[in-house]
């Protein structure tokens, strides 16, 4: 992958702003719930090497939680905290950082999904990270109804599959067309199990048919792309220096459009900031007419967006010791870059914009 496989290396780019309406919050046990999942990933030896189970110590999971989740009951705001703690280690174990294939990914991500679908018996070839969903999943089913256990599950399916094409692109020394790589990484990023607890941490439920309509399926997608674009404006720095990864939207949209990565930054942001706009009005059109559990839902996308920012941006997980670790001005803006109703040109999602209501 070598849009800037010559400079990157040396070139980091500035920190940027973020353009997000939506309040902070934050659920009182974020430092208990972190502490209880810091000894639960230990004990389950999620890796074996003892300086990234450090590395992983520190990214405080149960502040996202916190963050993601305020409204979150204890109990299985708790498993959201250890459902983080293992994705994010199957990530840096099995994904990003560890040459993996897409061969090898098929084959772990099936078996974590057979877990997933019969948790009752466990297998001798359980990975720690197979193991430990196993656990999860039948810990889950205290707080999820038999309908929420199955989007739970499908959810994964999500979540997996998009691992596993992210591991073939990884091989490969091109980099994804823009439209790909939008539809890959809304599945990679884990977004769609996280969507998924969000009724069941909340302690409320959602009719099929309302998850189902256009419009609240529009506004989970954008949830999964904000953050996973989100992570790619915080993260690049980190990737390039740690691994000298470029499998990232700027670099992308380096190669889709053939600007420098600067120039890819401020398209990119702009790009971000439209899609936030659209995320806001959609939004309240779907609240004006929702009852209180579709509503509820949709706070809880909302508030992951900007839960998901509160805490990467004090994580130490992103800091990059050449890189900026503060924007210029601070971390957050009040106006976004690109304010357009327009589609953006992104064929895989540009029917979200068909979701709004037309302006009186």
């Amino acid at each position: 992958m070598t849009c800037v496989s010559e400079q990157h290396l040396t070139q980091q780019l500035p920190a940027v702003p973020f353009y997000c309406p939506v309040p902070p919050a934050r659920h009182r046990a974020g430092e208990v719930l972190n502490d209880r999942t810091v000894r639960w990933m230990r004990s389950r030896r999620l890796d074996e090497d003892e300086r990234q189970l450090k590395r992983l110590a520190v990214c405080d999971f149960g502040g996202l939680a916190a963050a993601t989740m305020p409204y979150g009951q204890l109990g299985p705001l708790a498993l959201m905290a250890k459902l983080h703690a293992v994705l994010f280690s199957l990530d840096d174990a099995v994904c990003d950082e560890s040459g993996a294939t897409a061969d090898r990914l098929a084959q772990e991500t099936s078996r974590i999904m057979r877990a997933l679908e019969a948790p009752d018996t466990g297998s001798a070839g359980d990975s720690p990270h197979t193991a430990a969903l196993r656990l999860l999943r039948l810990e889950l089913e205290e707080y999820a109804s038999a309908q929420q256990l199955r989007r739970f599950t499908e959810a994964m399916r999500v979540y997996t599959s998009g691992l596993v094409w992210e591991a073939s692109w990884r091989s490969d020394t091109r980099l994804p067309s823009l439209d790909d790589y939008v539809t890959l990484w809304m599945r990679a990023i884990g977004m769609a199990p996280s969507t998924a607890m969000i009724e069941i941490v909340g302690g409320f439920s959602v009719p099929d048919e309302d998850l189902q309509d256009a419009r609240v399926r529009a506004l989970t997608e954008i949830t999964w792309t904000l953050v996973s674009w989100d992570n790619d404006l915080y993260s690049r720095n980190k990737e390039l220096e740690r691994v000298g990864d470029d499998l990232n939207l700027i670099d992308v949209v380096c190669q889709e459009q053939g600007c420098d990565p600067q120039r890819a930054l401020v398209r990119v942001v702009a790009m971000r900031d439209r899609m936030m706009v659209l995320f806001d009005r959609l939004a309240a059109q779907v609240a004006e007419e929702a009852d209180e559990g579709l509503r509820r839902y949709v706070r809880g996308l909302a508030q992951f967006v900007r839960g998901h920012l509160d805490w990467a941006s004090l994580c130490p997980r992103y800091a990059v010791v050449s890189g900026p670790r503060t924007p210029t001005g601070g971390w957050w803006k009040q106006q976004p870059a690109d304010n357009s109703p327009e589609p953006l040109p992104i064929p895989t999602i540009a029917w979200w914009w068909d979701q709004l209501a037309p302006a009186h």
